[in-house]
């Protein structure tokens, strides 16, 4: 092997999962530990207006375009546009714009792309339907238990 060749070797650990033929572990992670306080916000602002369901995706070990996705329930399509305005507003005052929002006219799946992140704001009946969670099962689920109001409060006024 090359001199150059070696010195774009893998690393030893990623080098030992790609010669492995076991699928990848698709466990439950900890959002304090590795976390960006966006989220957390989308979080809170999520949960202030009465989201169900909240999850968060880690889709960076399997998807180049984002890196998570934070999935959210309504009950209707009013509460399902509020939970989008809260979390939009709350981050926009944080000083993060959305590149685009989509969906919120229709509202059964509002998506907001925040570029590294992606919130769905999703009514009950799409969510079954499109059940993002199944589509992309081989990413790591975030434990949101973790997420105390407490935290997120903190980070916003640090900002």
């Amino acid at each position: 092997m090359s001199g150059k060749l070696k010195e774009k070797a893998l690393r030893p650990e990623i080098e030992a999962a790609s010669n492995s033929s076991q699928p990848r572990e698709t466990g439950v992670i900890d959002l304090t530990k590795k976390f960006d306080e966006r989220i957390l916000l989308s979080l809170q602002a999520a949960g202030e207006k009465k989201a169900a369901e909240l999850t968060v995706l880690d889709l960076r070990d399997i998807a180049s375009f984002t890196d998570f996705f934070v999935i959210a329930s309504g009950a209707n399509k009013r509460q399902v546009q509020a939970i989008s305005d809260e979390v939009v507003e709350q981050l926009k005052r944080s000083g993060t714009r959305a590149a685009r929002v989509e969906g919120y006219q229709n509202a059964e799946w509002i998506l907001v792309d925040y570029g590294d992140f992606i919130v769905h704001v999703f009514d009950h009946k799409a969510r079954r339907f499109y059940d993002l969670e199944r589509l992309w099962r081989e990413a790591k689920r975030v434990d949101v238990s973790t997420v105390q109001v407490e935290q997120v409060g903190s980070l916003r006024t640090e900002s």
